[in-house]
């Protein structure tokens, strides 16, 4: 079966709670462990426009926030439901996912 890699930025103060739903939905297992993951701070820089329901800043205000970067393994069948998790706990209207399949080395 495939595996991917998820990586998802979320504020600091929300990542625990993002890493629990993303492990809860099947990220994160590789062999006998479970809710595996890694994390790097840094800086997320965003401009809410018109029509945007921002959690963070105002429309038409540039704003930084110190986020986590967020890195689970994901079997291929597990994909949709992590997505999905991710985007019922993550506090962004809009939150940046990318999902990047692993070569199947033997």
């Amino acid at each position: 079966m495939r595996t991917y890699k998820i990586v998802v930025f979320v504020p600091e103060a929300d990542g625990e709670r993002l890493r629990a739903a993303m492990g809860e939905a099947g990220a994160g297992r590789i062999g006998n462990y479970a809710h595996c993951s890694f994390t790097v701070r840094g800086i997320g820089r965003f401009q809410p426009l018109a029509g945007a329901n921002p959690s963070i800043g105002q429309i038409g205000r540039p704003e930084e926030v110190v986020e986590e970067r967020i890195e689970m393994l994901c079997a291929g069948d597990r994909l949709r439901d992590v997505v999905a998790a991710i985007r019922r706990a993550h506090p962004y209207e809009e939150p940046a996912i990318d999902v990047y399949p692993l070569a199947e080395i033997e």
